[in-house]
Formats: C-alpha cells, structure tokens, sequence
C-alpha cells in the first residue's frame, strides 16, 4: 500500500536534512495521462479585518521574512534547501519585546518590522493573528502556540504572565531546571504541538537559564486541486551544481496565479477555499537561485495579498501545464553559521543578545538577556497537499469587480526541475508563515 505523505512544515530543532518522501512514482505509457481535466484553483476567499496599522505590519513583517530567506541563503553550504518560518521567529521576540525598554525594544520593533509601534501595538497583531488565521479556512488546520517554561529559582512579573496569557495564549510554568524530567517535558510540548513532526527543540535544559520561551506552529492543508497520483513519476531534477538526480514528479493541468520576468516565473497554488497558497518562484534557466531571491528580497517583492510585484508585474490567470516534485526538507539553524543569534544580529537586533546591554527588566525578577535561540523546521510535499508545524525556542539568562466577460485564457508551462524557492502565505492578511528553498538534494 502507498505510504500517504502530506506536505507539512515544522520549525523547531531538527538537523537540516532533506530526503525524497515515498511519493508514488509511474512510468506508464502516456496516452493514460489524465491531466487534460483543468481545474479552477483561483477561488475567492474570506479576509480578516486587519487595521490599517497592522496591514502595514504585515507588509514589513513580510520584508524582514524575505530579508530572513536571503541572509539564510547567503549562509546555507553545499546545495542544500531548507524550511524556516519567520512569523515563528517574530512569535518568540514578540513576547520578549513585551518586556524590553529603551533601544532593546526599539532594535526588535524596527528589525521585525513593527517601527518602533509600540509593545502594546505588537501584542495585538500578535494577537489578531493567533485568534484570526486559523478561523480562515475550515478545510485547513492552522495551530499557533506559544509556552513559558520558567526556572523554579525566578519568578515572573505579574504583568508580563498576564500579557502573555492574554495576548499570545502563553501559560507559565515553573520547572526544575536540574532534574532531567525537565527536558522530556519541554520536548514532549514541543512534541505534541507539532504533531510529532518535531520529537524535539533542546539537547539540554541548561541550569542557568532563567526561562525558555517557545512557539508553534502547525499547518495542514489539501491543495485545492489534489495531483492524480497516476500521473506522477520520476524525472531528472538539475542541480546548482550542474549535477541531475532523480525526482518523483507530479503532473496536473490546472488554472492558477500565474507571472514572470527577466529573472523567475512564478506561480500560486491555493490550499482549500483559496485564503491560503504556496507561491513558488522558479529562476529562469540561465539565472540562479541566488539572483531569484534578490529579486525577492529587493524590487520584487511580492504583495501577498494581492500578488502584484514591487516592479509592477501583477500575477494573472493562466492555464498551466506544471509539474511539481514531491520532496522533503528538514532544517536546523544551528547548522547556519552563526546561528540565528548571528543571523538577527546581522539583521539589526544586537542589544537583546548582549549581557552587558540587554534592556529586558520586565520579564522576571531578574533583568535577562537571550542567550540562545534555535529554530528547526520541516516540510513535506505530496499530491494530496501540505502539513506543516514549526518551533522557535529562546533562552533568557540573568544579567549583570464588474460584469463577467469571456477572455481568453494564456497557456503556459511551469516545470520545477532545477531548484525553486516557495513561500507560504494566507491572503486575507498576506502574512508569510514559512520560506524555504528545494535543491533536490
């Protein structure tokens, strides 16, 4: 029997690793190719009402998520793809800016793309986004969580237990930081809140932390169109290398969100009622993968809302002949250079990871700092659809339209077999959940 495989994201603490999924493969005659049924995945979906404030959060969050994929990039060795989710980055730092002052918190806001709006201001998109996103959408299952473990030596201010119970659905809880029992629980949390995707997020409880702080995230979703596992099968895939490998390659002819340039094509393929989508940018031959995320991270960003490019170029309905591999890709940011502490620095948060500097007074009873930081994240993608979770882990030590036309439809072809950066995302917000990069290897 066919092992089913969704396609799911996890971020916690995994090694960063990619494997091909048991995704069916055929080899067969292809006059028994079916795909000549196409299928409308350009459905209109429901919106969250968002302030005018947090729409504009969620535009620059969405730049520092881009800004995130390419420094990732510039630090990913070998070839390799990956998977990490920057909401669950700004989940974690959202509940440490809760009790950060001065330029501490001025260094977080501005780096995640808040503009110094304020701890209040924060909480709230924080918090609108916890209630909201997962309502969107009854065919998907969307979890957002976030965990306070608290060294039993401390004690945490009263009013940032009640801001984090509020605001980011945090609850508290004090442990013994030097009985092993501790690390099981926090990795059963971390366990249980992926779905099993993430056993784990720490390799140790360190007996000097004051607390760890942690988030979530859970995705699940069927692709508004499923692949016909029929015709799937393997094909070669080329490498940045130059090198080939073979793929198991899945095959559908289906109407979608569809743009291009000098640089990448791209396309949008909607999950469920259409609210939530997978763009996928695939460098034109002669560019590399590397030049495609500048773009992106540059003069073609992407609006996730409305899918209309910095430059101007607007995605549009085309009838698409794709082929998209199944795949897996597990990551790890400590296997980056320098970490994510070194990736933040890099982007502009330097402060908070200062012992000397760090201005974090409202947390517990004694000012802290982040003294560690680590994400893993995993994805898998099959005909059926998407599955994703992903977890953040963060250390405190003490311191010192109109009526309807027939038109034409453009045809075009979309082949992902060299390697493609894809971005998860939910319209109604344009809020980007993960980014990742697959290489084929």
């Amino acid at each position: 029997m066919r092992k089913k495989n969704f396609f799911w994201m996890a971020l916690t603490a995994a090694a960063c690793t990619i494997t091909l999924p048991s995704c069916s493969s055929n080899n067969e005659d292809e006059g028994n190719d079916s795909r000549e049924v196409i299928v409308n995945m350009t459905a209109d979906p429901q919106y969250i009402n968002l302030t005018e404030a947090q729409r504009t959060f969620v535009n620059d969050n969405n730049t520092f998520s881009l800004n995130f994929l390419q420094c990732v990039n510039e630090k990913t060795s070998g070839g390799q793809g990956y998977i990490y989710s920057p909401l669950s980055i700004t989940y974690v730092l959202g509940m440490v800016n809760d009790a950060a002052t001065g330029n501490t918190e001025k260094e977080i806001e501005e780096t995640l793309g808040f503009h110094q709006g304020g701890i209040k201001a924060v909480n709230e998109y924080c918090k609108k986004l916890i209630e909201g996103l997962p309502k969107t959408d009854s065919k998907n299952q969307l979890d957002i969580a976030n965990a306070i473990f608290l060294n039993n030596k401390y004690e945490l201010k009263q009013q940032f237990q009640e801001d984090m119970a509020y605001y980011y659905q945090a609850k508290a809880e004090a442990l013994d930081f030097s009985d092993r029992g501790t690390l099981d629980h926090i990795n059963g949390w971390c366990d249980e809140k992926t779905n099993g995707m993430i056993p784990s997020i720490l390799d140790n409880v360190d007996p000097n932390v004051v607390s760890y702080l942690l988030n979530a995230i859970y995705f699940k979703a069927d692709w508004t169109s499923k692949f016909d596992e029929n015709n799937t099968r393997n094909e070669t895939f080329y490498t940045e290398s130059g090198g080939q490998t073979e793929v198991p390659m899945m095959h559908q002819k289906v109407y979608v969100q569809y743009m291009e340039n000098d640089a990448y094509q791209a396309i949008r393929m909607p999950y469920g009622n259409g609210l939530w989508s997978m763009t996928i940018v695939l460098p034109l031959a002669d560019k590399s993968i590397s030049e495609a995320i500048d773009r992106l991270a540059g003069p073609d960003r992407i609006d996730m809302r409305d899918f209309t490019i910095s430059s101007g170029n607007r995605f549009k309905t085309y009838e698409t002949d794709l082929s998209l591999p199944c795949y897996e890709t597990s990551s790890d940011t400590d296997k980056l250079k320098g970490g994510l502490i070194g990736i933040l620095s890099e982007m502009g948060i330097r402060q908070a990871f200062n012992s000397d500097f760090a201005e974090i007074p409202n947390m517990a009873n004694r000012s802290v700092f982040i003294g560690m930081m680590r994400q893993k994240a995993k994805i898998k993608v099959n005909e059926k659809g998407s599955e994703a979770a992903a977890v953040t882990v963060i250390g405190t030590y003490a311191t010192s339209a109109g009526p309807y036309t027939p038109v034409e439809i453009p045809k075009v072809e979309f082949k992902a077999n060299r390697p493609f950066v894809y971005i998860i995302s939910e319209m109604s917000t344009g809020v980007i959940l993960f980014v990742g990069k697959f290489t084929g290897q």
